[in-house]
């Protein structure tokens, strides 16, 4: 839900768990894209955070973590 960035099912910050799993899903073939699209998001949903409660932005850092870090090969237990 845009400005808001929740999911619309569970109301969790976007992009949640299961939101994730269908984007590795839809991108599987592709994890440089996936890593692109999420960074727009990213892009859009800074905005949107900031217009909407400038006073309460999450973090550069916790907005990477949201939109990006996930998105990175070989970042689950036992992976290399």
């Amino acid at each position: 839900m845009r400005p808001l960035w929740l999911c619309r099912v569970c109301a969790a910050p976007w992009p949640c768990q299961p939101a994730r799993l269908l984007l590795i899903l839809e991108y599987r073939r592709d994890r440089v894209g996936l890593s692109v699209h999420m960074a727009g998001r990213l892009f859009d949903a800074t905005g949107d955070l900031v217009t909407l409660t400038p006073n309460a932005v999450p973090t550069p850092t916790e907005l990477f973590d949201r939109f990006l870090a996930w998105t990175r090969r070989g970042t689950g237990p036992g992976d290399g």
